[in-house]
């Protein structure tokens, strides 16, 4: 049974606060620490964020709701789709051998990383990044946004993705949702596709669940910190320097799998 050290523990707070703030994140952290650092395999890794990125986005959207941060009424359109989505990816996964699983995971940090960098411009000059005004559900049309929903779900049950990253821009940019609401309702939704994604791994894999248990009382230390001091945190600075971060981890991920593919 793996053993949970220092290292382990303070990757996993570290993740917890990037949930928190930018309520996305945390399974793109969850499954290189997991399969880099705490050497399991890569269907095991997919599956444990699962576990670990549902618990802690519970934990931080419970804050967020208290901060007022969280929009029911776009969550309960957008997260049927995406839990549907989620489980189909789950099964969908054995299909995938370990290095098109990664390989898979190092695309969808890259493509992540793009929608960050572009989302938050977009939003800006569609005005959408204050906190001001309410949320258009209507601003394009509600089908598009269920298939968003099923789109990243089956991409959050193939890699172990929760998809804050690609949730974010679609609340925001089709939704009308301010950024703070979109982070909280983000989380939201994540908790229920998690649940929904490890779900769906359930028989595939054995869960260590105290390596677990002692990384998620981690990340539920660090998304406490996390969803504190978002409202003093520059969101757009913040988004940007963690897609320069995916994007490093992607190109890293990616460059590896090449590897073991030519040995």
């Amino acid at each position: 049974m793996t053993e949970v050290g220092l290292l382990d523990l303070v990757l996993g707070a570290l993740m917890g606060l990037a949930l928190g703030t930018l309520g996305g994140g945390g399974s793109v952290l969850t499954v290189p620490i997991l399969v880099y650092v705490a050497g399991f395999g890569a269907r095991e890794a997919v599956a444990y964020s699962l576990a670990v990125v549902g618990v802690t986005s519970l934990f931080g959207s419970v804050g967020h709701w208290r901060a007022g941060n969280v929009n029911w009424r776009v969550a309960l359109v957008f997260g049927p789709f995406a839990v549907t989505g989620t489980y189909a990816g789950a099964r969908l996964s054995v299909f995938f051998g370990e290095t098109a699983q990664l390989a898979l995971f190092a695309a969808v940090m890259l493509v992540a990383a793009l929608f960050m960098l572009r989302g938050g411009r977009a939003a800006e000059e569609a005005g959408l990044e204050g906190d001001g005004g309410g949320p258009r559900l209507g601003a394009r049309p509600t089908a598009w946004i269920a298939a968003e929903g099923v789109a990243v779900g089956v991409v959050t049950g193939l890699v172990g993705v929760g998809g804050g990253f690609l949730i974010i821009p679609a609340l925001v940019l089709l939704a009308g949702v301010p950024m703070k609401q979109a982070v909280g309702t983000s989380l939201l939704i994540i908790t229920a596709k998690s649940a929904a994604g490890f779900a769906g791994y359930a028989g595939q894999v054995e869960v260590p669940w105290a390596y677990l248990s002692s990384f998620t009382a981690a990340a539920l230390a660090g998304i406490v910190a996390g969803t504190r001091v978002v409202r003093f945190v520059p969101q757009d600075r913040l988004k940007r320097y963690f897609a320069v971060f995916l994007i490093a981890m992607g190109l890293f991920v990616l460059g590896e799998n090449v590897l073991t593919a030519l040995k």
